[in-house]
């Protein structure tokens, strides 16, 4: 039978996603079959005729790329015989409308052609713009250098592996060093599933220019090397229908953070900002428990204590003042739990080891532990190693692993996408928040939804870094934030402060401690006035 605490968090959660669905601000990550629902809807309901909605959309490629290229960049431009390549013609067009050089190249591997396709081939044809028609590899175009390569060969809708002649066109396109444009998805990447494969041909696009939301291929690690940078391009798809579909996956961004900011009152004192308590730190990391003192202390709670093993004590209080120290019994290593009345969150794991005193610690603190705890490193993998404790998590924890610590948790993935449903299952299983790490970091949770972040950059891939972002988390959940709250907006924070860190260090010089230095400004950011 769950605690009280227990039905309160639980219910807390449900009434977030009631509150989600009523307001439908979120950016929804949509399946194939419902964009493909998406289009069809707002053909018959605007209504406008797909041919226009096509136009809509090949006009904002063309925005995008008068505003990024030069007017001297010439374009090749590849086209499918589906409506992924009516895009590409259409965009030919009105390149060539534009001023800009423009080759399009029709990639016959069949002489089928959609309605749209046949409606913007004609209309290029009306504009005398040479058009070459490929058939045999033998036959592929020789392209300059400097000429921009536009991938329209095939869409999302993409049912099954790129092969034949079609597959040697992409394979001869990746093997130019020009830069390459994929218009909605890049030709042979599946949206929905792996693409992994020893013999898949897929374009390596330098960008993607995506419509209206973004593809679910585009957040997981695997499929960065096809599509490059992403933009998501708005073409006026109903509004009516994207609010009421239903969605388990979400793109993250300021405005999520921004609904859910808790706003400080005009005579609130640090008793209204919680007490955080903070288990971190051992023998040669105490830097670990530092890092995650200040970025807890930066993210507004109102006390913190951090528990440290004997020989912390001078090394917190001369590098985290602001802390109050809870010392262990032993000097190098977590050992006890300490007295957890009075906190109103504990977050463990940073720097604590793996010692068998540091674990019998760890499944008390877990078996006494009132309250949704933030876990994380060390603290992980302890659990990885006494697997039946995850039961007695309470519920609405946030756990934060990097994929290979979520591994040792669960399983080995065999990729991404089975990595990504993994994280799903072991929130709802298991009633907690899963924080898995990452250039788009996947919060999957309890009720088995997912938010996959938009903010951070590769400079993160420091040490120290998941330390911070296991304070910012803990300080969050002390002021009374859910644990889906804390995580998304710590998750958001976290690789906002990243994006503003690397303005001034640059990608290989950002460290830790620069994230927390950025933390004010981001949270200023998302601060609604």
């Amino acid at each position: 039978m769950c605690s009280l605490s227990e039905v309160n968090i639980e219910n807390k959660i449900i009434l977030f996603y009631v509150n989600l669905c009523k307001t439908c601000h979120m950016k929804k990550i949509l399946s194939v079959e419902q964009i493909r629902k998406a289009d069809a809807f707002t053909i018959e309901n605007e209504p406008i005729p797909s041919i226009d909605l096509m136009e809509r959309a090949s006009n904002q490629c063309v925005r995008w790329i008068q505003k990024h290229l030069d007017q001297q960049t010439g374009f090749y431009v590849f086209c499918g015989p589906g409506n992924n390549g009516g895009d590409g013609l259409a965009v030919s067009r009105l390149l060539h409308e534009a001023g800009f050089k423009v080759m399009p190249v029709i990639v016959a591997f069949t002489d089928k052609y959609s309605k749209d396709f046949i409606i913007n081939r004609d209309r290029l044809l009306k504009k005398s713009v040479e058009c070459v028609k490929l058939k045999s590899i033998e036959n592929f175009p020789e392209i300059d250098k400097e000429s921009v390569v536009i991938d329209a060969i095939f869409g999302s809708g993409l049912s099954k592996a790129v092969g034949g002649f079609a597959a040697e066109v992409i394979g001869a396109i990746n093997q130019l060093n020009n830069i390459t444009i994929a218009i909605d998805i890049p030709s042979g990447l599946f949206a929905d599933q792996s693409s992994q494969s020893k013999t898949a041909q897929i374009i390596r696009a330098d960008y993607t220019l995506s419509f209206q939301l973004p593809k679910y291929a585009f957040m997981l690690p695997e499929n960065d090397r096809y599509v490059g940078k992403w933009q998501i391009l708005p073409i006026g798809l109903s509004d009516q229908f994207l609010d009421d579909i239903v969605v388990k996956n979400y793109l993250l961004e300021k405005s999520d953070c921004s609904g859910v900011y808790q706003k400080r009152t005009k005579f609130s004192h640090k008793g209204n900002y919680g007490h955080a308590l903070l288990i971190a730190g051992g023998l040669g990391k105490m830097g670990a428990s530092i890092l995650a003192s200040r970025a807890c202390l930066r993210s507004g709670v109102g006390l913190l204590t951090a528990h440290v093993p004997l020989q912390g004590i001078e090394i917190l209080q001369t590098a985290v003042p602001e802390a109050m120290l809870d010392l262990g019994r032993f000097e190098n290593y977590f050992s006890n739990v300490p007295d957890l009345k009075g906190y109103t969150s504990i977050g463990v794991g940073p720097g604590i080891g793996m010692q068998e005193q540091t674990c019998n610690a760890l499944k008390l603190l877990i078996q006494n532990s009132p309250l949704p705890m933030v876990l994380d490193a060390d603290a992980l993998n302890i659990l990885a190693e006494h697997k039946t404790w995850l039961s007695f998590l309470p519920k609405g924890s946030v756990i934060t692993p990097h994929p290979k610590e979520f591994e040792r948790l669960t399983e080995k993935a065999s990729n991404d996408f089975e990595r990504a449903a993994l994280a799903k299952d072991f929130a709802v299983k298991f009633g907690l928040v899963v924080v898995l790490k990452g250039a788009h970091t996947q919060i999957a949770t309890p009720l088995g939804e997912c938010f996959f972040n938009s903010t951070g950059n590769p400079g993160m891939a420091t040490a120290g870094s998941g330390d911070v972002l296991t304070g910012i988390i803990l300080g969050l959940m002390a002021q009374g934030y859910s644990g889906v709250h804390a995580a998304m907006i710590g998750v958001y924070v976290h690789g906002l402060a990243g994006d503003l860190a690397v303005k001034k260090t640059g990608y290989t010089a950002l460290i830790a401690s620069d994230i927390i230095s950025k933390l004010g400004k981001a949270f200023k950011k998302i601060e609604v006035a």
